[in-house]
């Protein structure tokens, strides 16, 4: 320990202490600053909750698509992505709403027999048809 302080000082570099919880401690050299810069940039990629990948559903959508688009959805949440369901509705597909709103329920109940899911935002509606935001629960 005293010599890796020794080699340090000659080089101008600091002695960095990486981990204590091992007898000897584990050090290296090099520079304190970017050594706190470089952790504080691991924390902050640690901490990201990935981005907010969309899911568009169809009115007339089949059950074999639902289930391949919550497969889909499953392979983002895994990943650490947000989900933004969309249903869009066009024209007289407005009208029945509830019917889009029950397509909308199927796809979660699909998606919740692959995995744990929580929703971040609820079943919305917008002008253009229903909205919903989700992540893994």
């Amino acid at each position: 320990m005293i010599e890796a302080l020794r080699i340090a000082q000659e080089r101008n570099l600091d002695l960095i202490q990486v981990t204590e919880k091992v007898d000897p401690p584990v050090c290296k050299i090099g520079d304190y600053g970017k050594y706190l810069y470089w952790l504080e940039k691991k924390d902050k990629g640690a901490r990201h909750g990935g981005e907010v990948k969309g899911i568009r559903l169809t009115f007339n959508i089949s059950t074999h698509d639902l289930e391949t688009r919550a497969a889909q959805a499953e392979k983002f949440l895994k990943k650490g992505d947000k989900i933004r369901v969309e249903m869009v509705l066009r024209g007289r597909e407005k009208a029945l709403s509830e019917v889009a709103r029950i397509k909308v329920v199927q796809f979660m109940e699909a998606l919740g027999k692959l995995i744990p899911i929580k929703t971040e935002r609820e079943l919305k509606k917008d002008p253009r048809g229903f909205t919903m935001i989700i992540s893994k629960g």
